[in-house]
This record gives structure tokens, sequence and C-alpha cells, in this order.
């Protein structure tokens, strides 16, 4: 690792930072600015229990000051208790939804990279024929699909119709299907990326020059035209994150899977601050990390990139 690219790395690591900051910011103050009270319910409590509820959980401080606690608390990753779950910390739900999250959410990426991936380069190497005249059709549709739209028509063929796969994601391969509709989108999106990246590649002069010097056709597609074509699909891992993650709500909700996005909807159904605060800033902080080792990744990838 050279001076340069060390440098670059501190330089992306302190964006990052700032950036984390930004959205802990952001949502404390929006959070504190809803004028209706997190011990706010159907059934009403007296003016002393909600004071005692407020000085509890630290509401009862100036907000500034709850701002500097909650800041000092985040560092040593304690993100509060719960309003909406009494009993338990806002750390330990995110941490048992992000078990669930985590296991369809990277999947979900890793089918999405790989299968995009060899889909767009089948298509390049054989442009004009059926194979690209087939997976464009497929890919565009998929393309055009809502998430949620995808998701309810795999549960109603799959575990309604066919009864292929069980209606709980707790059971075993109940998380088979979440899985997959998390990927059909960003899989998509990546084929034709990779397609047209990859025949922007073998345009150039120095695939034609390898080409000229007898190289084989294998190697010049793995080694020299495949290697430079990833370079825009490792720039779109880091967003392709940030909508699995966040696309996940949706679809964690329709296929009953216990994981983040069904926990961040049922905390705003429940007015839990603390929860959707944590949620919230949990999310952001994944998509932060994402993009900051794609950045890296990217210049791996391609030495030639200028680090500015």
């Amino acid at each position: 690792m050279n001076l340069k690219f060390a440098m670059y790395i501190c330089k992306r690591l302190g964006m990052a930072i700032l950036t984390i900051f930004l959205v802990i910011a952001i949502t404390f103050f929006t959070m504190h600015a809803i004028p209706a009270s997190p011990f706010s319910s159907e059934k009403a409590k007296s003016d002393k229990t909600i004071a005692a509820l407020e000085k509890k959980y630290g509401f009862d401080k100036p907000v500034p000051e709850q701002f500097v606690n909650y800041l000092w608390n985040i560092v040593h990753l304690d993100f509060g208790l719960s309003t909406g779950w009494v009993g338990n910390t806002v750390a330990e739900l995110i941490s048992g939804g992000f078990y669930y999250s985590a296991q369809i959410g990277f999947m979900a990426a890793l089918i999405a990279i790989v299968m995009g991936v060899v889909l767009g380069a089948i298509a390049a190497l054989k442009r004009g024929k059926w194979p690209d005249k087939v997976i464009q059709v497929v890919t565009t549709a998929l393309v055009s699909m809502p998430s949620f739209v995808m998701a309810t028509l795999i549960l109603l063929l799959f575990v309604l119709q066919f009864k292929w796969f069980p209606s709980r994601a707790t059971d075993p391969g109940g998380l088979i299907l979440p899985t997959i509709s998390l990927s059909l989108y960003p899989m998509a999106y990546i084929t034709r990326l990779e397609r047209s990246s990859m025949l922007d590649v073998l345009g150039q002069d120095y695939i034609r020059t390898a080409r000229a010097k007898g190289l084989a056709n294998s190697k010049v597609i793995f080694k020299h035209a495949l290697r430079n074509a990833l370079t825009p699909v490792i720039t779109y891992a880091g967003p392709m994150m940030a909508y699995i993650l966040t696309g996940s709500m949706v679809v964690e909700n329709i296929f009953s899977v216990p994981g983040l996005g069904r926990l961040f909807v049922n905390s705003m159904l429940r007015t839990d601050y603390m929860m959707i605060m944590g949620v919230t800033i949990f999310l952001g902080i994944m998509i932060i990390l994402m993009n900051f080792l794609s950045d890296i990744l990217y210049k791996i990838m391609d030495p030639r990139i200028d680090l500015t």
C-alpha cells in the first residue's frame, strides 16, 4: 500500500465518520421535532406517570444535553431502552432482527452479483443472438416490477398455490423465497450494467491488440475484458446494499421475516422513538460502510483511477 492510497483511505474514512455523525444528528433532531409523545397510547396515562417515564428514558433533560448523551451512548454501542418493547434494549432487538436481515440481505447480494455478472457477460458475448434477447427481455421485466409486487406473486405461487415452501420465515427453508425476492431487481440491474460495460470493454484497442497477438479467447475475456468490466458493478455494490436493506422492509413484512425491516415498521406503529432512531442509524451506518468498502475495492480493481 503506497502513501497516496493510505491517504485516500484516511480521507474516505473521515468522510464516512462525518456522514455517520450527520445521519445521527438529523435522525435525532427529526424525531424530537415530532409533537406526538412516545408514551401516548389509546389508554391515557396520568401526568405523573408520563413524567416518571420521561425521567426514566432521559426525555426530561434539554434536547442538546440529550443529544450529547445519545452520541456518547452510541459510541459505546448503547442505543437506549425501547419504549415499545418494555424491558428490552434497542441494541438487543436490533441484534435479533439483524440475524435474519443479514442472512437474506447478504445472500441476496451474493446471488445478484454472481448471476448478474454471468448473465451480463453472456449477453455481451452473444450480442444480437437469442440468449442476449431473452436476457434483455427478462431483466427489463424484473427492473420494471416493484419488489413488493414480485414478492407477493412469489408468495402466492410457491407458498399458497404449489405449497413448496413454508409460509413462516422461521421454519426450515422459510428464508429462501424472501432472499430470491430481494435478489431479482439488483440481479437484473447488474446484468444490464455488466452487459453495457462488457460491450464497451470488448471494443477497446487493447482487447483487439491482445487478440491480434494470438491470446486465447478465454484468456482475453476473463483476464482482460471481464476484470475491467466489473468496475461499474463494484461501484453499484454499495448502493445495492442500501436497496436490499431498505427494500427488505416490505419483503420482510410480506414473508413475516422477524428482521430489521419488520422491526422498523412495528416500531413506527408503536411510536417507539428509540427503536426508530436506532434502526435508522444502524442501517445508515451499514450503508455508509458498504459504500466505503466499494470505493476501496474500486481502486484495487482498477489501479489507473486517480485518487482525489
